[in-house]
């Protein structure tokens, strides 16, 4: 298995009813995910996202496709899947009327943990995540906040060779948000864990992730490293500031042979142009036009971002996208009833 892929999802579908209507929450879900990996999965609420997580780690059955999951069925072997993945969901986990600390015991016993093994972890974890000041109060107790710190311990008890995470960070502060991240790199770097995440802080999917797909409207629509994501579906933009329209329109013409992606004018006296690599490209274009007479006042570049990225694919930012989508809670809701009528098979 060393070699193998650790996820193989091939052609995984899920539908729904909501609201009488037949919506297709994902759609022939189709990827590989190398051990050591850490992959983010991008896309607004509604996309398919948590469906797709919920999928690959046995929670519900796809309507069809399949997947192996550290080497094992979903559908076939759910149960070796579930022994060997993390997963931490959107919503709290634990039990309320246990402390928090004697929670995380009982994760690692659930998972055959020797009891001294299982203290030690719990301490680690209670360490790194900065649990200690409720670690001896009940769940129900805590704050959201503290509650999503237990919640991705839980996952993270038993030191998973693949780790699921639905948007973990979520609800958290700064300071918590970095230790839960050094947490997560510290386990890469010592155990090669894998990690499989969807996040709406874009800054964090940038930062730390090798790979970064994007999910809309239940289909994959990029899968590529952060950097050329952004360099070959967004670019730079950089802006070039003139006296007036006359030199703005003259340093239009100059420029446009520069990029292949094109230029648009901003208000009276701007030029603004998208292009890969624009930290190359914005003393070219200066030097271009000085050589034709244009005297530049102001020349700005600024780098894309991945909510760029999506709006470049779909013609909305991540933040706008969401509209008009099934929301999530509905199709929970129309899972739950689909279970209930024996319709989910």
């Amino acid at each position: 298995m060393a070699n193998e892929p650790i996820i193989e999802a091939d052609g995984l579908t899920k539908r729904f009813t909501v609201k009488k209507k037949t919506v297709e929450a994902v759609t022939d879900l189709t990827f590989q995910v190398a051990r050591g990996e850490l992959v983010a999965f991008l896309g607004p609420n509604g996309a398919g996202k948590s469906t797709s997580l919920r999928m690959l780690t046995t929670l519900i059955p796809p309507t069809s496709g399949t997947a192996r999951v550290v080497g094992f069925d979903i559908l076939k072997q759910p149960a070796s899947v579930r022994a060997r993945i993390g997963y931490v969901g959107q919503l709290t986990s634990g039990s309320f009327a246990q402390r928090a600390r004697d929670e995380l015991l009982s994760q690692g016993a659930f998972y055959g943990m020797p009891k001294a093994a299982a203290v030690t972890r719990a301490d680690e974890l209670i360490e790194s995540l900065d649990l200690g000041s409720f670690a001896t109060r009940a769940v129900q107790q805590l704050s959201g906040g503290q509650k999503r710190r237990l919640d991705v311990a839980l996952g993270l008890m038993h030191a998973p060779p693949l780790l699921f995470l639905d948007e973990p960070s979520t609800g958290l502060d700064p300071q918590s948000r970095a230790n839960l991240w050094q947490h997560i790199l510290d386990l890469r770097a010592e155990h090669g864990t894998t990690v499989f995440l969807t996040t709406h802080y874009l800054e964090e999917a940038d930062r730390y992730a090798e790979r970064v797909m994007v999910m809309d409207k239940g289909r994959v629509i990029a899968d590529d490293t952060a950097a050329a994501l952004k360099a070959n579906l967004a670019g730079d933009v950089l802006t070039f500031g003139f006296a007036g329209a006359d030199e703005a329109d003259r340093a239009a013409a100059v420029v446009q042979g520069l990029t292949e992606r094109g230029v648009r004018r901003e208000g009276t006296a701007s030029v603004v142009l998208t292009a890969p690599d624009g930290d190359a490209l914005l003393p070219a274009a200066v030097r271009a036009l000085d050589a034709a007479g244009i005297a530049v006042r102001t020349a700005t570049g600024v780098p894309p971002t991945l909510d760029d990225v999506f709006l470049a694919l779909t013609g909305r930012t991540l933040r706008e996208a969401g509209e008009g989508e099934a929301p999530d809670e509905e199709v929970d809701a129309a899972h739950a009833a689909n279970e209930k009528a024996g319709a989910s098979r």
